[in-house]
C-alpha cells in the first residue's frame, strides 16, 4: 500500500523525487513557496555533467576565494559578513578542501552523474513528458591561455582514467566542430560524455505530468513549521494549513538549512548565487562550453543561447549585481567576438541560488534522528544534472530497496 509523502521543495530535485515516488504507487504532495517558475532549477546552465568530477571544495579554492573576496565581479565571490552559520560552513569547506577528500569524492560524483544522465534519457524515452530537448553533444572546455589549458588537462587525464570520453582539440579541430561561430580560444578539451537540456522546457512539462498523474503540487505555500514527536514528523504547518505525512522529503534547496533548524538539525548549507543571460537570437553556438578563464557556461537551448556563471556567497537573496552580469556579457564577447550581449538582454538577467554543502557533495539519505525524514539537497552546481538520480535514490530509500548506487558518501549526518 502506498504512503502519504510530503516533499518540501518544487525544484528539479523535489519534482524528480515526486516522479519516481508516484511511479511506486505513493500519494505525493509537493510544497513550494514560489509558483515554480523561477529559481536555480530554471536559471541553471542545463548541462548534464559526468565530466565535473572535481567537487567545489578542492585545494586552492580558499586562496582563490580570499583573493576574489573584494572583487564583486569575480567568478567566485564571498561577501564578507559575520554570520555564525556561514563561518561554520566556511571552516568545514576549508577542512574539506584537501587532495584526499577530492580523490575520495571523485568516484561517487562520476557514478551519480552517469546514473542521472541515463535516467534523463529514460524519462525522454518513456514519453511521459512528451518531447523535450535532450542532446549528447558533450561539453567544450575553452581556454585562451596555456595555464588554463594545462590545469584542465589534469582533470581530463583523471576523466580518461575513469573511462569517460574525452578528446583534446586544437584550434583547427575546434573550428571544424563549431563552424558557425567564431571562437577566440587556443583550443578546447571536449568532454563527449556530457549532455544538455533546456530547464525552462523540462520543468513545466514535469509539473504538468505530475499533476495529471495524481501528484498534488501546492505552489505559493510556504512551510512554516515541522512538528515532531517520538522521533517522527507528525505534522507539516504551512502558510495555508496543516498536513499529516507518513514520510517527508526535504528538497528545499538553499532553504534546507533554515528548515532543518526547526528540527534541531544542523545541516551545513549555504546559498551560492548564480546568474544567467538569455540571448534569444541565432548565435551559431551548437555545443555547450565552459569559458575556463571566466568560469562562464554557454548552452544552446531551445530557442535561445544561455550564458551563465558565478558562485556568489552573499546569503539568501535575489539581488542582481549588475557588475556580475556585465562580467558574464564581457566573457561572452571575449570568447565569441561576434556575439554582443545587448542592453535589454543584460537587463533581463536572472538569478538563482544553488544549495552548497561544505564538501561539494549532496545530502541524499535518511535522517539519523528522525525516522520518517529523507534529505535531498546540497547539490551545489550539479543540481540540474543530478535531479533524476536524486529522485530515483530517494524513492529507493523510502521504499527500503537496494539503492542504484552506494549513497554513503552523501550521508546527511557526515562530519566535516
Amino acid at each position: 500500500m502506498g504512503k502519504n509523502i510530503v516533499i518540501i521543495g518544487g525544484g528539479i530535485v523535489g519534482l524528480c523525487s515526486a516522479y519516481y515516488l508516484e511511479k511506486e504507487g505513493h500519494q505525493v504532495t509537493v510544497f513550494d513557496k514560489s509558483d515554480i517558475s523561477n529559481g536555480a532549477s530554471f536559471v541553471n546552465a542545463g548541462i548534464l555533467t559526468p565530466s565535473h568530477i572535481i567537487p567545489l571544495a578542492s585545494p586552492g579554492m580558499i586562496a582563490k576565494g580570499i583573493k576574489w573576496m573584494f572583487h564583486a565581479s569575480s567568478p567566485f565571490y564571498i561577501k564578507p559578513r559575520f554570520d555564525l552559520d556561514f563561518l561554520r560552513w566556511a571552516w568545514y569547506f576549508h577542512r574539506s578542501s584537501t587532495k584526499e577528500n577530492v580523490e575520495k569524492a571523485i568516484p561517487a560524483i562520476k557514478e551519480v552523474n552517469l546514473l542521472s544522465r541515463d535516467l534523463f534519457e529514460d524519462v525522454k524515452a518513456s514519453g511521459d513528458l512528451g518531447d523535450f530537448q535532450l542532446e549528447r553533444k558533450g561539453l567544450l572546455m575553452l581556454y585562451k591561455t596555456d595555464a588554463a589549458g594545462e590545469e584542465e588537462m589534469e582533470v581530463a587525464q583523471k576523466a580518461k582514467q575513469l573511462e569517460l570520453e574525452v578528446q583534446l582539440l586544437d584550434k583547427q579541430q575546434l573550428d571544424t566542430i563549431e563552424p558557425n561561430v567564431e571562437i577566440a580560444a587556443k583550443g578546447a578539451i571536449h568532454y563527449q560524455c556530457d549532455g544538455h537540456a533546456t530547464p525552462t522546457e523540462f520543468m513545466p512539462k514535469m509539473v504538468k505530468y505530475l499533476t495529471q498523474n495524481g501528484v498534488s503540487i501546492k505552489t505559493n505555500e510556504e512551510v512554516l513549521d515541522i512538528n515532531v514527536s517520538s522521533q517522527k514528523i507528525n505534522e507539516i504547518v504551512t502558510s495555508k494549513g496543516a498536513y499529516k505525512a507518513d514520510e517527508v522529503v526535504l528538497a528545499a534547496g538553499s532553504w534546507s538549512g533554515l528548515l532543518s533548524k526547526k528540527l534541531n538539525i544542523k545541516l551545513p548549507i549555504q546559498a551560492g548565487k548564480g546568474y544567467a543571460i538569455n540571448v534569444q537570437r541565432p548565435t551559431g553556438v551548437s555545443i555547450p562550453a565552459i569559458l575556463l578563464e571566466a568560469k562562464v557556461a554557454v548552452t544552446p537551448m531551445q530557442g535561445f543561447t544561455r550564458f551563465a556563471g558565478t558562485m556568489e556567497f552573499s546569503g539568501i537573496n535575489t539581488i542582481i549585481q549588475k557588475e556580475r552580469v556585465e562580467t558574464i556579457a564581457k566573457a561572452a564577447k571575449s570568447f565569441y567576438p561576434d556575439i554582443e550581449v545587448n542592453f535589454e538582454e543584460k537587463e533581463n538577467a536572472q538569478t538563482g541560488m544553488r544549495p552548497v554543502s561544505p564538501d561539494g557533495l549532496p545530502y541524499i539519505g535518511r535522517c539519523s534522528t528522525i525516522d520518517n525524514l529523507t534529505f535531498a539537497t546540497g547539490h551545489a552546481m550539479m543540481g540540474w544534472s543530478l535531479g533524476p538520480a536524486t529522485g530515483k535514490l530517494v524513492s529507493e530509500v523510502i521504499d527500503g530497496k537496494k539503492t542504484s548506487m552506494d549513497i554513503t558518501p552523501f550521508a546527511p549526518g557526515r562530519t566535516f
